[in-house]
């Protein structure tokens, strides 16, 4: 096992200390009102939590109900006590959470965002200038610069500032350009030929100009990042792109790998997601000037974040078509990459161990292993470890002053959750 220093990891599958809904299935709850009792029992993240654990949940889509259990402090290190407590989603059409409608708050400076990032990444190549161009349209969400700017805008809340500065702007611009170039280099590695419903960078200028563009927007980034001046935001997010690297080693030593264990997924999951995100959130705590205790928790929240997004993605591998995903279903699993899913079901199903360790030699071996997926709970029980790790990011916005940016910011959470519902 990887040792590991500075992340504060903890991902032991510890059972959380909350208690899931016992209240009528006709029932409803106003998430406002639970927020409210969440303020009146932890008014910020110095504070002792108390006696209560609360799943914060979203309105006519959960249920909850608050229930007694012992303080974090008695218990053991990655041990709670009591029945997991996960978030009870259900689909409702009308109640779906629009990405557009989360980031309103932030539209105007993701508007900015966008005007800047390609005046940033410079126009002195035009090669390069156009392989950007090419993945900065590609439809991206910008979830990772919005988170940025609804941390900086809570957390200046706290202190008392008006205005985001110039730090905060330009860490969401940096932090968005090296989430590009991961993307590009990671294109090349995987050898896929669309993203997002469009041709990849390597598939329209070849290998030799995505590893290239892919350097440059690592090497510009890091120059602007440099440029902040600030010592432990730039320790922070060069610890990102170092994190890329190590996870893509680590997935690439354990390819059709049956005995990798959760654990291990879950780092290497960190390292290429949740790394970032993290960073990104902390980083923007740093420029807002909060206490040091803030800063974690808004780290602790990107990371638990990045983490659900990562099982969630890893799970709609298996769900979602090919069209909805904009490459071949089941492609993680078709180059030996093993996910929470594949981990969960294998525990069930030694045909499926079978089949991955004859690296899908035989026809339709792939589809089988698929089917023995879903068939063995693996979607079930990856779904539950999704939901265990959002938990742990609504309770780490229990810190920030109640508003519409803490709001969306637990939106971001249930919006990633309704993914897979």
């Amino acid at each position: 096992m990887m040792s590991m220093t500075c992340h504060n990891l903890d991902f032991g599958r510890a059972k959380l200390d909350l208690v899931a809904c016992g209240c009528s299935s006709n029932a409803s709850i106003d998430r406002y009102s639970v927020r409210n009792y969440a303020k009146s029992v932890s008014k910020s993240c110095n504070r002792d939590y108390g006696s209560r654990r609360l799943v914060c949940c979203r309105r006519d889509i959960a249920r909850c109900r608050v229930s007694p259990t012992k303080t974090p402090e008695t218990l053991p290190a990655g041990v709670a006590e009591g029945p997991t407590g996960l978030l009870k989603l259900k689909k409702d059409p009308r109640e779906s959470i629009s990405i557009t409608n989360l980031f309103e708050v932030v539209a105007d400076d993701l508007q900015t965002l966008n005007q800047n990032l390609q005046s940033i990444v410079g126009a002195e190549n035009p090669v390069l200038m156009s392989a950007a161009e090419q993945i900065f349209g590609a439809g991206g969400k910008r979830m990772r610069p919005a988170l940025v700017f609804l941390v900086s805008r809570a957390t200046a809340e706290l202190v008392g500032m008006k205005e985001l500065t110039t730090e905060h702007r330009r860490l969401a611009e940096i932090i968005e350009m090296i989430h590009t170039a991961s993307l590009i280099h990671d294109d090349v590695l995987d050898e896929s030929d669309m993203r997002r419903g469009k041709e990849t960078v390597h598939q329209l200028y070849g290998t030799r100009v995505a590893v290239l563009a892919g350097d440059f927007m690592f090497a510009q980034s890091s120059w602007y990042l440099a440029n902040l001046e600030n010592i432990e935001v730039i320790k922070l997010i060069s610890q990102v792109i170092k994190d890329f690297a190590s996870g893509e080693i680590k997935q690439a030593s354990s390819l059709f790998d049956c005995d990798v264990e959760l654990e291990e997924y879950l780092i290497k999951s960190y390292y290429k997601t949740a790394s970032l995100i993290a960073a990104s959130t902390k980083g923007a705590a740093i420029f807002s000037g909060v206490d040091s205790s803030v800063s974690m928790q808004m780290y602790d929240y990107g990371k638990n974040l990045g983490l659900s997004f990562q099982v969630v993605d890893d799970i709609l591998d298996f769900t979602q078509s090919a069209e909805q995903l904009g490459k071949p279903a089941g492609s993680d699993l078709a180059k030996g990459n093993l996910t929470a899913p594949v981990i969960f079901a294998l525990e069930q199903s030694p045909k499926l161990r079978e089949i991955i360790e004859s690296e899908f030699c035989e026809s339709g071996s792939i589809d089988e292993a698929i089917e023995l997926v879903k068939s063995s709970g693996g979607i079930e029980r990856a779904q539950e470890l999704a939901k265990e790790k959002a938990d742990l990011a609504i309770q780490n916005l229990r810190c920030l002053p109640q508003g519409s940016y803490q709001s969306a910011l637990e939106e971001m959470v249930l919006y990633n959750l309704e993914r897979i519902h």
